[in-house]
């Protein structure tokens, strides 16, 4: 076998490895006076980039995700990945909402051809 049937070969499996975009999320400074979480689907939860003043809540912590693009050929990252992520991670804690929602720039890094992240505080309204 030659040298550039080789390196083509591993040049090709690099660049088809991966086939999906990839998330990571981190939540800070979680609420852990909520005894029980609630069962939330994520449609139902509401993203404002404000605050929602119209009800009482609690805050159950604050989350940062990031979408990547694994490869060259996959679609940049949008808002709306974000959005989905975002509500994805709030009703695992519970949340009824998430709250000044933040996004950054798409930009590229070592480990993916695209990323973008989003932050937001994820909130449980109250009956008071």
């Amino acid at each position: 076998m030659s040298f550039r049937f080789v390196v083509g070969s591993m040049v090709v499996s690099f660049l088809l490895s991966g086939c999906a975009t990839w998330s990571q999320t981190q939540v800070t400074n979680p609420n852990t006076a909520i005894k029980e979480i609630k069962q939330v689907s994520p449609d139902q939860v509401q993203l404002t980039e404000g605050d929602m003043t119209n009800r009482p809540y609690v805050s159950l912590g604050d989350l940062a995700v990031t979408v990547n693009k694994t490869t060259i050929f996959h679609p940049e990252p949008t808002k709306e990945m974000i959005d989905a992520k975002l509500k994805e991670e709030a009703a695992k804690l519970g949340a009824d909402a998430v709250i000044y929602v933040r996004y950054g720039t798409v930009g590229i890094s070592a480990l993916s051809w695209g990323s973008l992240d989003g932050k937001g505080r994820a909130i449980q309204f109250t009956s008071n």
